[in-house]
């Protein structure tokens, strides 16, 4: 199985993702069941990567589906954002200065499903 980095560095040959990428990706990082740490930062910085691209739309999909199982579906805090995970996620996606609308789609999607969201994730769609 390809690592990571070398995904990513495929990826970003062309500077968007397609679906048959996006079935790559989902492949890897599902292939053991849960979504790590790893592979929501590697999330994350694909996502940057590519923001406001012609990606298609699976793109979208996946990174929500997966990012909200990182944070949601652990045993610490299962089905809800605790204090460390909301700075996690505060901290990606003010990593590049920037809320896309693949990131404001996983808030507003967070807060679909929560109810709503910690303060400080709350802001940014303020």
């Amino acid at each position: 199985m390809k690592s990571l980095k070398i995904l990513k560095e495929e990826i970003l040959e062309d500077g968007i993702i397609d679906a048959a990428e996006v079935k790559e990706i989902e492949s890897i990082i599902y292939a053991d069941g849960k979504i790590d740490k790893e592979e929501a930062d590697f999330l994350f910085d694909l996502n940057d990567a590519v923001s406001e691209k012609a990606n298609h739309s699976s793109w979208k999909d996946l990174f929500i589906k997966a990012i909200s199982s990182f944070v949601l579906d652990d045993d610490d805090s299962n089905g809800e954002i605790d204090a460390d995970e909301a700075s996690y996620l505060l901290e990606q996606i003010q990593g590049d200065g920037k809320l896309d609308d693949t990131e404001k789609a996983l808030l507003e999607s967070l807060k679909k499903t929560l109810g709503v969201l910690p303060e400080s994730l709350q802001k940014l769609l303020n």
